[in-house]
């Protein structure tokens, strides 16, 4: 008589109510807590599973002492947890993973002998695929982009760039701009899943003796991010020397005054369904939010081409000052309530110094960013991580890691999993090159214990990331 279907029924049963613990258990305990109680409920359905089929492997005995052995890990403090990720909890996490993967291993060579010799070699295959494996597939199925689809996105983007300022060029001819380009994610090949956005900078030329960058720090505002820009001289080269003085509020040159003018300039007064028309897509601004925003679609003209191009681009126009190696924007959504602020872009010197770093060592550290991208971007409960915080948990486990070739991107991937997590229990993650900015502080409560629940499910299997 067959006991199997029973079994694997009653298995199902205890599955189900481990399940629905482990769901709710973030809500009642924390983290710390839910994180206790999923190692705890791990080990029980471990034991459940051994006990079943020691019959087909080993002595109930030793199984019996394996589990409990695990099940003793719930009494540790939940600091040693914490402290002690790579050593003990992954240590027999790992364990236990290594005796399932070998079990299913066995399962299936011995299957495999009951059908033709033909198929063992990939039944054999599918057995041994390793996270390393994992990770390379899913980089180049989820993370990395078809470089078509990257020049196509490219060549709008740009193309309404060139629109953009010669309209500009003819309704202001006096307003002193630079050439605007591409930047961003989708210059620099870090865009993940799709190409769906684009970056247009507009920078703006300022007088070097009429007008200076201050830092943040030496302002009323105190906010290492928030820049201010003084105009000099009033008292020799009073108002209206320079085109800008029209958008100086309090002394200062205001980033929102200068967002509402391009707004009306630009996207309230372009002629759009012309423009659509030329370029045979449907472009039309996004109002009522803080940004110049563009949305770039499909026309009926293409909708039937199959070029996989069939998902809308936006574009953020965003005006930009440059001194040196400082990049300020305007983008009064991220200096809001401040109306005279601008943003510092530390963009330019994480891209770069990931760059640097990549080629002084020929490391896969781009490789690994965009893959913590897709899995962020494509995990609900990890969307809300920005690609800032990931940057920069890269290059502070750079300090620490000098290992990070194509063979150890397994182990970095799980060091990037365990570190992330002790930010989130302290809630902080400091910038690489700004320690006084806080990188997670624009996450609320909720999403801090969603994204840690998460990574703690995934401390022991980071496959489910990988989904």
């Amino acid at each position: 008589m067959d006991f199997r279907g029973s079994r694997r029924r009653g298995e199902d049963g205890i599955a189900m109510v481990i399940d629905f613990l482990l769901s709710n258990a973030r809500l009642v305990l924390g983290v710390g807590g839910a994180a206790l109680l999923g190692i705890a409920t791990l080990a029980v359905k471990r034991l459940i599973e051994r006990a079943g089929r020691a019959a087909e492997d080993e002595k109930v005995e030793q199984k019996m002492a394996e589990s409990w052995e695990e099940l003793s890990l719930v009494s540790a403090s939940p600091t040693l947890i914490r402290k002690g990720l790579e050593g003990v909890v992954m240590k027999h996490v790992a364990k236990a993973t290594k005796q399932q993967k070998a079990d299913l291993c066995q399962q299936r060579q011995m299957s495999s002998l009951e059908v033709q010799s033909e198929s063992k070699p990939k039944r054999l295959q599918l057995c041994v695929l390793t996270l390393q494996e994992r990770l390379q597939q899913y980089y180049d199925t989820r993370a990395a982009l078809v470089p078509e689809e990257v020049c196509r996105a490219q060549t709008r983007a740009l193309d309404i760039c060139t629109e953009i300022q010669g309209f500009l060029h003819m309704r202001h001819p006096d307003m002193p701009l630079g050439e605007m380009s591409l930047g961003g994610s989708l210059l620099d090949d870090l865009q993940v899943v799709s190409a769906d956005h684009a970056c247009l900078l507009m920078p703006l030329q300022l007088e070097s003796s009429l007008w200076r960058l201050i830092p943040g720090e030496e302002t009323l505002l105190t906010h290492p991010l928030h820049w201010m820009v003084r105009r000099l001289n009033l008292e020799y080269f009073p108002r209206g020397q320079s085109y800008w003085d029209r958008f100086l509020v309090g002394g200062y040159l205001s980033s929102e005054t200068l967002v509402n003018m391009l707004c009306k300039a630009v996207m309230e007064t372009m002629n759009w369904p012309s423009l659509s028309s030329t370029l045979d897509r449907v472009v039309r601004p996004v109002l009522g939010g803080p940004d110049l925003r563009l949305e770039i679609s499909p026309g009926d003209a293409k909708a039937g081409e199959g070029d996989n191009s069939d998902h809308p681009l936006f574009i953020t126009m965003i005006p930009v000052l440059k001194e040196g190696d400082v990049v300020l924007t305007a983008q009064p959504g991220l200096t809001s309530p401040w109306v005279n602020a601008w943003h510092l872009a530390l963009y330019p010197w994480e891209t770069q110094r990931l760059a640097q770093l990549d080629a002084s060592d020929h490391g896969y550290r781009k490789q690994m960013l965009k893959t913590l991208k897709a899995v962020c971007r494509l995990n609900h409960a990890l969307r809300p991580l920005a690609s800032a915080p990931l940057a920069n948990l890269i290059l502070h486990l750079s300090d620490s890691e000098s290992d990070w070739s194509e063979s150890a991107l397994d182990m970095r991937f799980q060091q990037c999993i365990t570190e992330l997590i002790g930010y989130l229990e302290q809630g902080a993650l400091h910038s690489y090159f700004k320690p006084a900015v806080n990188l997670l502080s624009s996450l609320s409560e909720d999403q801090i214990d969603q994204m840690g629940f998460m990574l703690y499910c995934a401390v022991s299997e980071p496959e489910i990331l990988l989904i």
